[in-house]
């Protein structure tokens, strides 16, 4: 949902929430507010919101912090908005997070590094991607606590020197051609 300066929004936001849903709020990446704080994260605790991702500023974060409830935002900031904005009709169905547009069909993955939001059909795709790609990190991880190198397992030497012959052959190349990528 977009926010313009209230709470009523997100009131009426989560009356129709369903258990596990995210709160996505488009705040338009402001940084002179903080559009939500401990009792908007109560409320949406105690409507079985999952968590809450807010593309601008938070406040209340020790008792955020207490409350357990998961927000992401692009940092805190300690007042809350002192406008009110007119609303579009559509502002309880699209919210816009940078240069992403988020409706109800789509699903929010989250965690200590950020969010990433995608299509709800592409769900079991990218599982079994982000899955594999863990899978291949924490074999990598633990070649290198074993004594065996990154630029070993990667061969990076190799890299060098087609990369010395020829100036256009990129890591990404590199990796994809021995089975080893780790940036996509």
């Amino acid at each position: 949902m977009r926010h313009y300066g209230s709470v009523d929004i997100f009131l009426e936001v989560m009356g129709t929430a369903q258990q596990g849903d995210m709160l996505v709020i488009d705040n338009r990446g402001r940084t002179d507010e903080g559009c939500i704080g401990d009792l908007t994260a109560l409320e949406a605790q105690a409507c079985g919101l999952a968590g809450m991702m807010v593309w601008g500023c938070h406040r209340d974060t020790e008792e955020l912090i207490q409350i357990g409830l998961p927000v992401f935002s692009y940092g805190v900031y300690p007042a809350g908005p002192q406008r009110i904005d007119p609303r579009d009709p559509d502002a309880q169905t699209v919210a816009y997070f940078g240069s992403f547009t988020v409706t109800k069909g789509d699903v929010v993955f989250a965690d200590a590094d950020g969010v990433l939001f995608a299509p709800g059909r592409r769900t079991e795709e990218i599982l079994s991607t982000a899955y594999s790609i863990w899978r291949r990190e924490r074999r990598q991880a633990q070649e290198i606590q074993s004594g065996r190198k990154l630029r070993e397992q990667l061969r990076f030497d190799e890299y060098l020197a087609k990369r010395s012959a020829d100036a256009t052959y990129t890591f990404r190349q590199h990796l994809r051609a021995i089975g080893g990528s780790i940036e996509e």
